[in-house]
């Protein structure tokens, strides 16, 4: 008896994953729960594990291959060494399974499924066959931009665009080709260089700077910071005091905490604050949700809990979703100054940097204090200049008094 492994739900409008690597071969055994493939997202890679004990069959879907929501991956053959004793065929020895989109058409409905429950829930209020609509997403599914043209133009095919010419990229001379190394981008880094480039696309990005005195942070900080590790069992670092700067400034300038949906602008009146962290991989941002409700103490902890889970690998799709605004903090690589890029659809991202002594006039007279460069980017669509300055003198006054962070002034 076999048993069917297969890609499980992947989060809110994940809809495919990328086959990163298989840790068994066919015919090893497994044990029940043990990680036997990894898939990348567009938001973060996660393992699948044997939902049986038993010898690993055929892999159907190989390393590098993209898969859908419940589509097959390989099999177990229940039954431990008796299985063992003669292992499945290898994959290769095989014809790769078709893609779904190679298979007979389906019904309406099936089609409407398949592509996605964006797409079944504008075919259904509309009235439109999502199966007469002509299909751009891969594998031949319907996208939720199919749909949409489809119900522009009253049902009638959308006139194909014609394909954007493809760069070819020019030879290397002779020499330099035998020294390079061509690597397949992963889905995740793949899917931050689209989002990056839409981000400029889509949005009249802006971006302003400030610079904020970090000693009175820094005296805290250096005060408490044996009984704060003590008594919560986190370090204290300087993002707990950014993030709830961050906070009492977008309460102050809603539009920052604010993203534009067609004609109409959402406030958000909840405060979920992504925290960018670099890994091996790429770029991941976890979301600190309701910081507003959370002591300096508790954003410390989450902070250190999302940096131990994006080490290993471990964080979830449901921790990176749902942000209304972005910190990055380039200081940690030693970066000076920056532009940040939006975290579509948000409307705002505060960039952090490396502090770096340096002179300035303060009350008449030149001291050195350590200064930090602060840089907001912005969506021109919807935030003022005048809104974007202020909540950065918003957040350069809290940082300078963190007393006033403490008393919410």
């Amino acid at each position: 008896m076999a048993t069917e492994i297969r890609v499980p739900t992947l989060g809110e409008s994940v809809s495919e994953a990328t086959i990163g690597k298989w840790f068994k071969k066919p015919g090893e055994a497994v044990k029940a729960d043990e990680p036997l493939v990894e898939l990348e997202t567009d938001k973060v890679t996660l393992e699948v594990n044997a939902p049986a004990a038993g010898v690993l069959g055929e892999i159907v879907a190989k390393e590098g291959e993209t898969v859908g929501v419940n589509a097959l991956l390989g099999s177990i053959s229940e039954g431990g060494a008796a299985a063992a004793a003669a292992p499945a065929p290898k994959a290769e020895a095989k014809p790769a399974a078709a893609p779904a989109a190679a298979e007979a058409p389906k019904a309406a409905a099936t089609k409407a499924t398949d592509s996605g429950p964006a797409v079944a829930r504008l075919a259904a209020e509309s009235g439109i066959d999502a199966a007469s609509v002509p299909a751009s997403g891969k594998d031949g599914r319907v996208t939720k931009g199919d749909m949409l043209a489809a119900i522009a133009t009253g049902g009638a095919a959308a006139p194909a665009a014609a394909p954007a010419p493809v760069a070819v990229r020019a030879p290397s001379a002779p020499d330099d080709g035998a020294r390079e190394e061509r690597v397949k981008m992963t889905k995740l880094r793949q899917t931050i260089a689209r989002r990056l480039k839409e981000a400029q696309s889509n949005a009249a990005m802006l971006t302003t700077f400030n610079e904020v005195d970090m000693t009175n942070v820094m005296a805290l900080r250096n005060q408490y910071k044996d009984v704060f590790e003590k008594k919560h069992g986190v370090k204290l670092g300087f993002m707990g005091f950014f993030v709830k700067a961050c906070v009492q400034a977008l309460k102050e300038i809603p539009a920052v905490n604010a993203e534009i949906d067609g004609t109409d602008i959402i406030y958000k009146n909840y405060y979920h604050i992504g925290v960018a962290v670099g890994t091996d991989k790429g770029l991941v941002v976890p979301v600190v949700r309701d910081a507003d409700a959370l002591s300096i103490a508790g954003v410390e902890k989450k902070i250190g809990e999302f940096g131990r889970k994006a080490r290993d690998g471990k964080l979830s799709i449901e921790e990176m979703q749902g942000g209304t605004f972005t910190i990055s903090n380039g200081g940690v690589y030693g970066s000076l100054m920056s532009t940040p890029i939006l975290n579509a659809p948000q409307s705002a991202i505060l960039g952090m940097h490396k502090i770096q002594e340096r002179p300035v006039v303060v009350g008449g007279k030149i001291e050195i204090r350590p200064m930090m460069y602060l840089a907001v980017s912005y969506d021109h669509r919807i935030i003022d200049g005048k809104e974007a300055v202020t909540f950065l003198v918003r957040i350069k006054e809290g940082l300078e008094d963190p007393a006033r962070l403490v008393l919410d002034l």
